[in-house]
């Protein structure tokens, strides 16, 4: 009897182990290309969350180059990404924009994506993102319209079009990030906030193309970010319109000497100057002089400063650290 008693203890010990991850962690599944974890490709892991889970999903990922073109579908919600490492946990692909399919059409700027992200309430956290194609024209590294997406200490590498925040209704949160590029490599339609983030500019070009709506109040707000880069000084925009109401703002940033004396550019649109809401406040370094800015854009004064908070912009929602999520 106590043999098989003991028996027993052993099976629900060892149960309990193998129901936290094959490592005995706190995360739901783990991804190892060692083949130690629960699965070797990350896409298999997104593929064992139970469509319209109403809790948390945790995947756990440890160090190594994942190439894989990957789809988070919008039945799947509330998933937590967990790098090992930022620099060693690396998600990448080569796809870009005038590269054929298998009928020999090109994919587009959108099929370049190398992670489409519909689920709501992703987090990823300690994760890079690359698209390696090089500079070949646009490739996308991430291309997210689910809602409440936050990115925490991850790095988004690329040239031309590297990060697409698509969602017209999709809040974004970007803190201690890293986003790399030449032209447009931030753009879209979403609402999103980079804070703390380092832009690096990589050749002449625009850090931004915003296409946001003209009913949406904010667009791309970068708050305490440093602008740097390789790029020839003066020879980098610090955003052009991409749609007529195209909305941006830059406060409290450290613009490296690679902005260009006028800030902004119309893209040849002469009419989105009415339209467009291009914003500073309170700006340091040698790329943020103001005297020679074009005259559509604006600086901020601190009573319109002070709508720019999370709350504010995000209408409500609060982005959480993952670091501060209980994972079961």
């Amino acid at each position: 009897m106590k043999c098989k008693y003991f028996i027993l203890i052993v099976f629900i010990t060892c149960f309990s182990q193998f129901s936290k991850g094959s490592t005995g962690s706190n995360y739901d599944f783990i991804v190892s290309k060692d083949g130690d974890g629960d699965f070797t490709c990350i896409q298999d892991a997104i593929n064992a969350v139970p469509d319209f889970r109403k809790n948390r999903t945790s995947i756990y990922i440890k160090n190594g180059v994942y190439k894989e073109k990957l789809i988070l579908p919008a039945s799947k919600n509330q998933v937590l990404f967990i790098g090992e490492s930022l620099e060693n946990t690396i998600i990448t692909f080569d796809d870009y924009a005038s590269k054929k399919n298998c009928f020999g059409e090109e994919k587009g700027t959108t099929g370049s994506s190398g992670f489409y992200i519909f689920g709501d309430d992703f987090t990823a956290e300690n994760i890079t993102f690359e698209n390696s194609s090089g500079p070949v024209g646009q490739a996308v590294a991430v291309r997210i319209e689910g809602d409440r997406i936050f990115f925490n200490n991850c790095r988004f590498l690329g040239n031309q079009d590297t990060l697409y925040p698509h969602g017209e209704n999709s809040r974004q949160y970007y803190k201690n990030c890293y986003i790399e590029g030449t032209v447009d490599f931030i753009f879209g339609w979403s609402t999103a906030v980079f804070e703390k983030c380092e832009i690096f500019c990589k050749g002449p070009g625009y850090v931004t193309a915003a296409s946001t709506l003209e009913e949406t109040p904010f667009g791309f707000v970068f708050i305490n970010c440093k602008i740097t880069g390789n790029a020839p000084a003066g020879s980098v925009y610090l955003g052009r319109p991409w749609r007529p109401y195209a909305k941006t703002a830059f406060i409290n940033c450290e613009l490296g000497e690679v902005i260009k004396a006028e800030g902004w550019h119309n893209w040849n649109k002469k009419d989105a100057e009415r339209t467009v809401n291009y914003s500073e406040y309170k700006n340091t370094g040698s790329g943020a002089k103001s005297a020679n800015r074009v005259s559509w854009s604006h600086q901020l004064t601190k009573e319109e400063r002070e709508t720019y908070t999370l709350e504010n912009i995000f209408n409500g929602w609060i982005p959480e650290s993952a670091a501060n999520i209980q994972t079961p």
